[in-house]
């Protein structure tokens, strides 16, 4: 099939990268005559792993290419993706300017029929206001053409997203007609040949099923983070009761590990949107209300430690950090709890060393003026002399470190650990003061 992809952020490119790969001709389209340059030349504008190596193969083997024509790509795809960004707007409701742009440009330019699939993060609504645009280019350009607005939301894990693309665990479709159903079902068809993976729906629950989904995952982190704040004060270990909890197979394991709050590009703004969409529509979201005010206050946990071990005023002291992005496998530095954690300590007058296997650059781009903060080219490094380590991110680098060599290096053996990443039992036989969450 020829399919365009309007947008080539993480999602746009995900997606078009691997309905290439099962033999798809794709065409991207991006405003970013940089971004295209680069993609044309071989490189990618996120890290991801696994992608770099697929792009370069699809494109060599002439089914996927970039391009920044817009007439172009509305002419090239049946299936036109429209994967761009909905940032959060003033109020927490996601911008739709970019979508509806995209939908005008499409309106514009085609001369056949269409399924317009949207595949970014939109609110229920969505679709109906694609729908609107189109069909007022349309009636501005005095045409008649037969389209169809799809929703086709994305359920993609930054650090393993091919992974989520080509082995689904659902597919989620919402559509309202057979054409666009038989052309979706075909689109789909190499993803599901095990078993049936696609959950049709009307578009509108279509548009809300993401939201719950990601709202369901953040409130499951919130939940564990203020067990594990409580935990602390009653003398617990949060990972037991992980654990215990855990094997309850109406709870399961996922996204109960404890820490220092959720960040990336989801989470932060799709609980938003959904509690902006509730109170648009006289709802209040009650949960979801108190699951980012938690999340908040979490981001500062790890310097409430630091603080109730070096007092309030941290001048004069210097911390190790190690990770920077929101999550391992990804240099997302979007919400990243290190930014609260890098800000607040150096508002406090400390000094702040860190590295990160692969956000570095990224974070360069936003943190490269903070006073008092500054970056180092290996992981050991920053432990000269500073008064204790503190882990933000769960890299595996991370996982085994030389603990002697730490040890010497760090002015005494502390380490406030962010992401439970070690035995508190063992470390403390080993010499350490070790401050984690919940522990």
């Amino acid at each position: 099939m020829n399919i365009t992809v309007i947008g080539s952020g993480y999602v746009g490119l995900v997606t078009g990268t691997c309905l290439a790969e099962v033999g798809n001709h794709v065409l991207c389209l991006d405003v970013d005559p940089a971004k295209i340059a680069m993609l044309q030349a071989g490189g990618i504008p996120i890290y991801e792993p696994g992608l770099e190596e697929m792009v370069k193969r699809n494109v060599a083997a002439g089914r996927l290419s970039f391009t920044t024509d817009v007439a172009a790509s509305v002419a090239f795809g049946d299936i036109q993706f429209i994967a761009v960004g909905t940032p959060p707007d003033e109020d927490g409701s996601a911008d739709l300017q970019y979508v509806l742009a995209a939908a005008r440009n499409i309106g514009q330019h085609m001369n056949g029929y269409k399924v317009i699939v949207d595949k970014s993060t939109v609110p229920v609504g969505t679709a109906d206001k694609v729908n609107a645009a189109i069909a007022a280019t349309l009636a501005a350009r005095d045409t008649s053409i037969d389209y169809s607005v799809v929703s086709n939301p994305e359920f993609l894990k930054e650090g393993a997203a091919i992974e989520d693309f080509m082995k689904p665990d659902r597919i989620v479709v919402g559509a309202g007609d057979e054409r666009a159903i038989d052309m979706m079902r075909r689109l789909y068809a190499p993803f599901q040949r095990n078993h049936e993976r696609i959950l049709f729906m009307d578009v509108r629950s279509a548009e809300l099923t993401k939201y719950a989904a990601n709202a369901m995952l953040a409130t499951r982190i919130s939940f564990m983070n203020e067990l594990a704040n409580l935990a602390e004060t009653l003398g617990v270990d949060i990972e037991l009761v992980r654990k215990g909890i855990g094997s309850d197979p109406r709870i399961g394991y996922h996204f109960l590990y404890p820490g220092t709050g959720y960040g990336g590009s989801c989470f932060p703004k799709d609980v938003k949107a959904l509690v902006a969409t509730g109170r648009d529509n006289g709802h209040a979201m009650r949960v979801l209300t108190a699951v980012e005010a938690a999340n908040d206050a979490q981001k500062l946990r790890l310097v409430e430690k630091v603080v109730a071990r070096f007092g309030a005023d941290l001048s004069g002291r210097r911390f190790a950090l190690w990770g920077l992005a929101f999550k391992p496998n990804t240099d997302d530095m979007r919400e990243a709890p290190s930014r609260v954690i890098v800000d607040e300590l150096t508002r406090r007058g400390a000094q702040v060393l860190a590295f990160d296997p692969v956000a570095m650059h990224e974070a360069s781009r936003t943190m490269a003026d903070i006073a008092g903060f500054s970056f180092a080219d290996d992981m050991m490094s920053p432990l000269h002399g500073a008064d204790a380590l503190l882990i933000a991110t769960e890299w595996k680098a991370f996982r085994s470190p030389d603990f002697a060599e730490l040890k010497r290096l760090l002015q005494q053996p502390l380490i406030f650990d962010g992401r439970n990443m070690y035995d508190p039992a063992w470390l403390r036989a080993q010499g350490f003061e070790y401050h984690a969450i919940g522990r």
